[in-house]
């Protein structure tokens, strides 16, 4: 299904957008198009000077919803939305993906927009400053075409309070002019579907998280989706990996596809300089071992993490603005992307005191229970 572009930008009742508005509406975008031959020649230089992992990142992502691994209700769910749309001739609804990165919420996004055949605009929360600079990105949406907000929690409360209106009755108000010279213009967008990810949709709004048709959570992969994550990236590569090769990326990947997709060129890496190429299970081992990947799929600031409660603070609790000034890492470093995999694997445990080590990763790193050190004192 494709839709009609607009050839003109005007407000209700047929008016015209003052050229003041429109010039400095138009200056503040960025968005992903290719409306003339100029603008393709230069985002073909710029494919040309993106570094190869940032191209071979990008071409490891799925184009359509039969190609994409995992996620497997979320797929399903989507797939049902939007064929229904299509069948109506209609947008889709607005949809938010939330989950911890790498997950596959922007790949979702680019798809949503492939499966409806439509354009997509990417842009960013906290690209979003001011009202003019998300005004001028939907007063130039067309119909049917997909705005894809990344970190959409990031957004100002004056930009948030602009998507309210758009959202929901497809319309913003422009002010122009001062004092008592001020006046509204109220302005009518074309029927655009809003798709927001975010890796906190506790910081959401109520309001803003109301406005979405579809939710959807997007979780950890299982080790057997990971794997055909990484058969299928290393058929794209050209890469030789063997069953076992793959579980053993797969197990070290922490369920996380982005992360399986750069351990494999790693692994790629390691066995075309020290074996013949092909990727088995004892070639995995020795790369990712060497890249300090242990075999639960914990780097170095993940054991660092563990092993500063285990040995600054007894087992904790202790709070993480605490445990990021002893390790000498951002708070939100520590909670974003440390955490989620921590506590998932029960590894760590938050209590209302503070962060506390769970056994499993007393035994993973060697290190021995409380209870034990207690009953050998008594010995």
């Amino acid at each position: 299904m494709s839709f009609p572009r607009r050839r003109e930008s005007r407000g209700k009742a047929g008016r015209e957008i003052p050229d003041s508005i429109r010039n400095d509406t138009g200056g503040k975008m960025a968005r992903e198009r290719s409306v003339s031959s100029e603008d393709q020649q230069q985002e073909e230089i710029v494919a040309k000077s993106e570094a190869p992992e940032e191209q071979f990142a990008w071409n490891l992502r799925p184009q359509k919803l039969s190609e994409y691994i995992g996620q497997s209700d979320v797929v399903e769910s989507l797939q049902v939305a939007l064929t229904a749309a299509a069948n109506r001739g209609e947008p889709a609804e607005h949809i938010l993906l939330h989950g911890p990165p790498g997950l596959g919420k922007t790949t979702l996004a680019h798809i949503i927009a492939t499966e409806m055949q439509t354009r997509i605009t990417h842009t960013a929360g906290p690209a979003l400053e001011k009202p003019v600079d998300i005004v001028g990105i939907l007063s130039n949406l067309d119909t049917g075409e997909v705005l894809f907000i990344d970190e959409i929690h990031r957004l100002s409360r004056t930009v948030e309070e602009y998507l309210y209106s758009a959202m929901e009755d497809f319309e913003v108000n422009f002010i122009y002019g001062k004092g008592a010279y001020a006046k509204t213009l109220p302005y009518q967008l074309r029927h655009f579907t809003l798709v927001g990810a975010t890796t906190r949709a506790g910081m959401l709004s109520a309001p803003l998280r109301d406005r979405f048709g579809m939710v959807y959570h997007l979780d950890y992969y299982s080790p057997e989706e990971l794997t055909r994550v990484v058969k299928r990236s290393a058929g794209i590569l050209g890469v030789e990996v063997d069953d076992e090769g793959a579980q053993e990326i797969a197990r070290r990947s922490r369920g996380t596809p982005r992360i399986a997709n750069r351990l494999l060129r790693r692994v790629r890496d390691y066995a075309q300089v020290n074996a013949d190429g092909k990727v088995t299970q004892k070639i995995a081992d020795e790369a990712l071992t060497k890249e300090g990947v242990d075999a639960a799929g914990l780097d170095r600031l993940d054991r660092q993490y563990l092993a500063t409660i285990l040995e600054n603070y007894k087992g904790g609790p202790v709070g993480v603005e605490a445990l990021a000034a002893t390790i000498n890492e951002e708070t939100n470093t520590l909670v974003d992307v440390v955490e989620p995999y921590l506590l998932k694997m029960g590894f760590v445990i938050r209590t209302p005191s503070g962060r506390k080590v769970g056994e499993v990763a007393r035994s993973h790193l060697g290190y021995t229970s409380p209870d034990s050190d207690a009953q050998q004192r008594l010995l």
